[in-house]
């Protein structure tokens, strides 16, 4: 017998709405649609009408999770297009952010994951990881979500050596709940039982669809934007991009686990080494001359692109935003088909969406 499944707009597996319609036999998933555009909210219009520093602001509204990637990359963008070379330790203070904030991420995508198999221990194993991690990065920069670190030069907030010296312990807190995390999810049997073999999505289906982060990733694509083309300072950092090949729900699961321990790494080096000197160019009200650049970076959720056109005034003439949820969702219905539908809820949320990001 033939049904069509309806999955959201709101459904208790997805934290933001989307609408995705199965086409089942039985209670095997044939075919799936996706719809979107329930978040739109017109950041790239509004982003015109606003000046500089604003538009920064405004960007990191874009996302709760990724706040940080969002204003980083556009900061990018316009110290790109005016030429501005940022002071080394002001790159450090941003590596710094974005590593806590794919901290954050990571955490409270396993966490999710775990929710939704059922698994409620290391559902509260990772979320007070996480809290560790939030705490962490509003002692540093005032907030637990957006956190306005990021100005046009540089960064906002220079971190003092007692905050330095609280981060290192913090990574060194979280180890032993990490380690019980992470055998946990790659070794209990409930993990893999409801993970492995669900979910599958190539190598070549991966490649074919633009699948980007530790979802491509997971799928055998050898690509981190932070190694194939380093930005901020990566190139000073000793770390490793994960790549794993079996493609599953399972595989992402993992994924993230080993890129938080390479993340706590590049934390580390980068306290440890954090060069002295200003923390930004001290640049107030910018005017950046006419110009357009295409800036990528690594996001937690994979590759955020901006593409940038200034016409010389205060306001951008234009911004365009290229986010990871866009590229992965269109794997969604490739990764349905041949599952079932019970496992529908946990395939949608494997690829860790931001509906927000993809909707902007």
């Amino acid at each position: 017998m033939s049904y069509i499944v309806p999955i959201g707009p709101y459904h208790p597996a997805l934290e933001e709405p989307i609408h995705v319609k199965l086409y089942t036999e039985g209670e095997i998933i044939k075919n799936a649609d996706v719809f979107i555009g329930y978040n739109h909210r017109g950041i790239e219009k509004l982003a015109t009408k606003r000046n500089h520093i604003q538009v920064t602001t405004l960007v990191e509204r874009v996302c709760g999770i990724c706040s940080h990637s969002h204003a980083l990359t556009y900061c990018l963008a316009l110290e790109k297009i005016a030429g501005m070379e940022v002071p080394k330790r002001g790159q450090y203070t941003r590596v710094i952010v974005s590593e806590l904030e794919r901290l954050h991420s990571h955490f409270l995508w396993l966490g999710l994951a775990a929710h939704i198999i059922g698994f409620d221990s290391a559902f509260m194993y990772t979320f007070a990881a996480r809290e560790d991690v939030m705490d962490m990065l509003e002692m540093l920069t005032g907030n637990r979500v957006n956190y306005g670190i990021n100005i046009v030069g540089g960064a906002r907030r220079d971190f003092t050596k007692e905050q330095l010296e609280e981060l290192l312990k913090m990574t060194d807190n979280i180890q032993e709940p990490f380690n019980n995390i992470k055998k946990i999810l790659s070794s209990d049997k409930t993990t893999a039982m409801r993970t492995k073999g669900v979910g599958v999505l190539t190598k070549e289906e991966a490649w074919i669809y633009g699948a980007t982060g530790p979802h491509g990733r997971a799928s055998g694509m050898t690509y981190d934007t932070r190694k194939i083309d380093p930005y901020i300072c990566y190139e000073d950092f000793d770390f490793k991009a994960i790549v794993l090949e079996d493609g599953d729900v399972f595989a992402r699961v993992v994924l993230r686990i080993l890129e938080i321990e390479e993340s706590i790494k590049i934390i580390t080096q980068a306290v440890k080494n954090m060069p002295d000197g200003p923390i930004n160019l001290g640049v107030k009200l910018p005017r950046i001359p006419a110009g357009e650049v295409c800036i990528r970076t690594e996001a937690p959720r994979g590759e955020l692109t901006y593409y940038v056109v200034t016409d010389g005034t205060m306001n951008p003439h234009r911004v365009s935003i290229h986010v990871p949820t866009f590229r992965n969702a269109a794997t969604v219905p490739v990764m349905l088909k041949d599952n079932s539908v019970a496992d529908a809820g946990l395939i949608v949320a494997s690829i860790d969406p931001c509906f927000s990001c993809l909707d902007r």
